[in-house]
This record gives C-alpha cells, sequence and structure tokens, in this order.
C-alpha cells in the first residue's frame, strides 16, 4: 500500500489527464442513468395509446437518445485515451525508479539476484500498475457512481422492490472477500515463476555456446519444459478459482432480476406498479447489476496488481549498503597514494577473505598483488572503488577516508581493466567513450593509439563506427583488452586497477597488452592483479596473498632471494613456459 500511495502522488504531475477522464467518466454515468428514464417516458407514451403529439414526443425523444449516444462515444474515447495516457506515463517513471534503484544497490545483492528476475520486476511487474490507474481505479469510480445513482433511481421508483431486488448483494460482497484472499497468493506465485523464467531464459541465451558446445540442449529443453510447467499448473490454479467465482457472482445477480420480476409481478397485478415503472426498473437493475458482478470481478485485477506492487516494491524499499556518508566530501587533485590499515572483510559470516591487511602504495607506484585463486585478490581490488565495505580496518586515497567521500568522486578517479571484460553491444567508439561520456573522436582515437589498437580498429569494416555484438561477441580476446585499456586511458584517472589484463591471451597479443598497459600506467598508482608473473617483475611493491593474509611482500628480485611462496610460483610457471629467470 506504500508504493502505491507514493505512485498516487507521483501521479499528480499528470492531474489533467486524469481530470478529463474522470469528468469524462461521470458524463458516461450521467448519460447511462438518463437513458433508461426517457426510455420509460416513451413506453408510458405508447401505454397510454400514441396521438400525433406523442408521436412528437416519441421523435423529440430519439434524437435526444441519439445525441446522448454520440456523446458517450466520444466521452467514452476521452476517459479512456487519457486514463491510459496518464497510467502508461506513470508506469513509464515507475520504470525509470526502479531501474535506477537497481543500478544504484551495492554489489553484494546482485550476488543472490538473477538478471532475468530483476528484467522481470523491471517492466512486467511495473506493467501492473498501467492496468491499475488505467482500468481498476477509473472501472472503479465509474461502477460505484453508477451503482449510487441507479439504487437512487430504483429507489425513487419503488422503494420496496428496490430494497428486495438488494438482497443478494450481501453474499456478492462477502463471496468477494473469499476469492481475494484465495486469489492473491496464487498470482503471487505465478509472477515469482514468470521471473524465474525470465532469469532461466536470460541465462540460457548468454551461455548459448556453451549448451550446444557439450550437447545439453535436450537437458535445458527439460529444464525450461519443467519450469513453464509449474507456471502453466500455478495460473490454472488461479484460473480454476476464478472459473468458480465468476459464474458464482453472475447467479446471485441473476437472482435480483428473479426477484424483480416474481415481486414486480406481484406488485403489477396489485395495481401499485404500472407497465414504464417495470421497464424503467428492469433497464436499471441491468445497470444495477453489471456495476456489483464488475466490482467483484474487479478484485481479481486489484491481487494482479497488489502482487505485482509488493515484488516492486521489494527493490524500492532495498537499502543500498555503499552510499554516501553524512556530510561526506568530494575527492579532489588526487595524487594516488593508497593505504590499506589493518583491514579485514568477508562475504559470508565466518569465512573470512581478508584478514588484518596492511600496506601503503605511493603515488605513482606499481602495487602486484600474486598468489593462488581464491586467495582474495581480486576482493582487495574491490575495495578501492568501495564496490564493497572492509567489516574492519579503513582504507585512504591520498590520506582520506575512503568512507567519508563521496562514492561517485571516489570512482571518477579510478580506471579498471578487467580479465573479462565486458563491452556493450554498440560500437567501438561508443564503449572506449563510456569511461568520458561527450569524448570526441580525436580523443578516442588518441585513447585507441595509445592501446596499440587503433590500426586493427580500422582495417575493421566501419573503423570505429563498427558494432561488435553482444559483450564484444566479433572482437579476439586481446582486441577487447585492448579497448578495455584505452577506455581506461580516455578516462585519465590518477588510479588504475588491472585484474589479471593478460591472463586470457597468447604471448604475442600479451606483449602487444603490456605495451598498452606500460604507456596507461606512465605516472599512474597502478594495482596489478597478475596471472602471469612475467608481467609483473618490475612492480616497485608484489604482495603475495596467502589465506586473506599478506605472506609476502617487496620487489621481484628481493621476493626470489627469499626463497619463498612466490619463488616457487615464478619457478613452477617459468618452468610451464620453458623458460628461466634472468
Amino acid at each position: 500500500m506504500k508504493i502505491l500511495w507514493e505512485m498516487g502522488k507521483s501521479a499528480a504531475k499528470y492531474r489533467l489527464f486524469y481530470v478529463i477522464s474522470i469528468l469524462s467518466t461521470f458524463a458516461i454515468t450521467a448519460v447511462n442513468l438518463t437513458t433508461p428514464k426517457i426510455l420509460s417516458a416513451m413506453t408510458a407514451i405508447v401505454q397510454n395509446g400514441i396521438t400525433r403529439e406523442g408521436l412528437h414526443e416519441i421523435g423529440g425523444f430519439t434524437i435526444t437518445l441519439t445525441i446522448l449516444f454520440l456523446l458517450r462515444v466520444g466521452f467514452r474515447f476521452m476517459s479512456s485515451y487519457f486514463s491510459h495516457t496518464a497510467a502508461w506515463r506513470l508506469v513509464e517513471d515507475l520504470r525509470v525508479r526502479v531501474y535506477d534503484k537497481v543500478q544504484s544497490l551495492s554489489m553484494s545483492y546482485f550476488h543472490d539476484m538473477q538478471t532475468g528476475d530483476l528484467m522481470s520486476r523491471v517492466m512486467n511487474d511495473t506493467a501492473h500498475f498501467e492496468q491499475l490507474y488505467a482500468h481498476i481505479i477509473p472501472d472503479l469510480i465509474t461502477n460505484l457512481l453508477t451503482f449510487a445513482g441507479v439504487l437512487v433511481m430504483l429507489l425513487t421508483i419503488n422503494a420496496r422492490l428496490a430494497l428486495f431486488t438488494c438482497l443478494p448483494i450481501p453474499f456478492v460482497f462477502v463471496g468477494g472477500l473469499i476469492f481475494s484472499k484465495k486469489i492473491r497468493p496464487a498470482f503471487q506465485k505465478t509472477q515469482k515463476t514468470v521471473a524465474e523464467v525470465n532469469a532461466k531464459l536470460q541465462d540460457n541465451f548468454s551461455g548459448i555456446h556453451e549448451i550446444q558446445a557439450f550437447n545439453q540442449e535436450e537437458k535445458e529443453t527439460k529444464i525450461m519444459n519443467g519450469m513453464l510447467s509449474v507456471f502453466t499448473k500455478t495460473m490454472l490454479r488461479a484460473l480454476k478459482m476464478s472459473a468458480v467465482f465468476h459464474p458464482t457472482i453472475e447467479f446471485l445477480s441473476s437472482a435480483g432480476f428473479i426477484i424483480l420480476v416474481g415481486f414486480g409481478g406481484i406488485l403489477a397485478f396489485q395495481g401499485t406498479l404500472d407497465t414504464s415503472e417495470i421497464v424503467a426498473f428492469l433497464l436499471y437493475i441491468s445497470m444495477f447489476y453489471g456495476p456489483v458482478t464488475a466490482l467483484a470481478q474487479m478484485l481479481e485485477q486489484v491481487q494482479q496488481a497488489f502482487a505485482g506492487a509488493e515484488r516492486v516494491a521489494q527493490v524500492l524499499e532495498e537499502e543500498r549498503q555503499i552510499k554516501d556518508a553524512p556530510g561526506a566530501a568530494d575527492l579532489r587533485d588526487v595524487k594516488g597514494a593508497i593505504e590499506f590499515d589493518h583491514v579485514s572483510f568477508h562475504y559470508q559470516d565466518n569465512v573470512p577473505v581478508l584478514t588484518d591487511v596492511s600496506v601503503l602504495c605511493e603515488p605513482g607506484q606499481m602495487v602486484a598483488l600474486v598468489g593462488p585463486t581464491g586467495v582474495g585478490k581480486t576482493t582487495f581490488s574491490q575495495l578501492i572503488p568501495r564496490f564493497y565495505d572492509p567489516i574492519a580496518g579503513t582504507i585512504r586515497i591520498d590520506g582520506q577516508d575512503i568512507r567519508q567521500v563521496t562514492v561517485a568522486s571516489l570512482r571518477r578517479c579510478i580506471a579498471p581493466v578487467l580479465q573479462d571484460t565486458f563491452l556493450f553491444n554498440g560500437t567501438i567508439a561508443e564503449n572506449i567513450a563510456y569511461s568520458l561520456p561527450g569524448a570526441d573522436r580525436q580523443a578516442i582515437q588518441q585513447a585507441a593509439e595509445a592501446a596499440f589498437i587503433h590500426q586493427e580498429i580500422m582495417a575493421m569494416p566501419q573503423g570505429y563506427d563498427t558494432r561488435i555484438g553482444e559483450r564484444g561477441v566479433k572482437l579476439s580476446g586481446g582486441q577487447k583488452q585492448r579497448i578495455a585499456i584505452a577506455r581506461a586511458r580516455l578516462r585519465n584517472a590518477p588510479i588504475i586497477i588491472l585484474d589479471e589484463a593478460t591472463a586470457s591471451v597468447d604471448t604475442g597479443t600479451e606483449k602487444e597488452i603490456q605495451k598498452a598497459i606500460k604507456e596507461l600506467a606512465k605516472t599512474r598508482t597502478v594495482v596489478a592483479i597478475a596471472h602471469r608473473l612475467s608481467t609483473i617483475r618490475s612492480a616497485d611493491i608484489i604482495l603475495v596473498i596467502d589465506g586473506g593474509a599478506i605472506a609476502e611482500r617487496g620487489t621481484h628480485a628481493r621476493l626470489m632471494a627469499q626463497g619463498g611462496i612466490y619463488k616457487k610460483l615464478y619457478d613452477m610457471q617459468a618452468r610451464s613456459e620453458g623458460k628461466t629467470d634472468g
């Protein structure tokens, strides 16, 4: 209800559309209430015997009805169009709001969420608000007005008959309340299942190469069939309840007609109700139970909307773990000194990743992180731009605690080049310029030249305007890495993070990337996670991380002389590459 109330306040900017829609709804209701009165008057004229004067009156009534029906067409258009316009614009606002909230959440939030599920919340669940604001609320207003207006008309014709005709109404509303309590969990399950199917589809389409490479098409089809079967069963369960509820409501509504025919016939026989009044009563009673039935059926739509609203609210109410501290200031004139002061971190309780890590990297230095897989090297690099916060200790840049500066200004001074380079489905120029929106073509080209990728780009069909496909599928691994380096070069940040940037390329491509990295690292502080130890021999500080702690530190020569973990790793790798230390 909180999110519905907030969205109701957001709808204020579209109040003109809503006012036009509501006024049109009032006009439709007035036309609907007037029509039976005119038809009743025409019936009375016919009942009393048609005279020339009566014929003129019927002609006038006919013209009036024609005008009213034409007006109803116009008012219905305005009611429908303007309510839909307001509702879809409101949904657009909500989708932007949900998307903005999702992308602002901390990285830890995405550990437990699937991409397809988040996509479903942004697009599918928010769509139910259109149903609420364009259909349910306007229909609710229309039906309540019609119900109240018809009730007044019925009471003015014959109060006793009106009260008898209303006898089934309490049963309709009681049935509606029971139905709403049972149907809502079914719709919640349905929407959750849709999100799970979307997540699986997104996962499979992203991994289509692996599915085909390992001949897993049949297996994945069976899994998808099982998930869709769950969705179908859940939907059919909800539809089964609807199939019982709606005919029951129709029967109760029909009971009103039965009472009218039976009791109305008795009153007509007694002479207390004439034919024209019976005709008016019949016309109004059809209008009377229409809103009652619609209101009961609307409960199903309301429960669907509420189920979607709950999933949207879960996202909007999610607490952002990484956020600016009160009074946080921008980080300015960064030189690039990085200090870890007794830093510890874990993703899960009692499973430490980093333990009491302390290190100081001076501006312009290169600090390399080495060690086996899973010892915390990447986590070390992720803590610097505050994708996570340490559970103990402090990280400083130029002596400032990074938790006391704004996140945006902190990340502006850092440029990452990762092993698993992510490129967007756009042009090469767009991907290089992603780090500096608005950069001109000359700056983009200079960055590409510094990354030793310019010549290869120019050899492509459209040069810098070549589209690279989803995740850069049309490029080689080395090309993607050098485009990532060009992107980092264009940002011109004082701190560079290299996360195994040469781990998955051949020796020839590695040399090209190494030249690009050396060009990039001039006068900048570099934090490099190294897979190939030969690439970080010139690092100012080499940290050997083992078990989440710094086991060794020093230059390449010093660590080789110590004969510890680093030397063993280096010698092992050198033998595998057919090299010896020179």
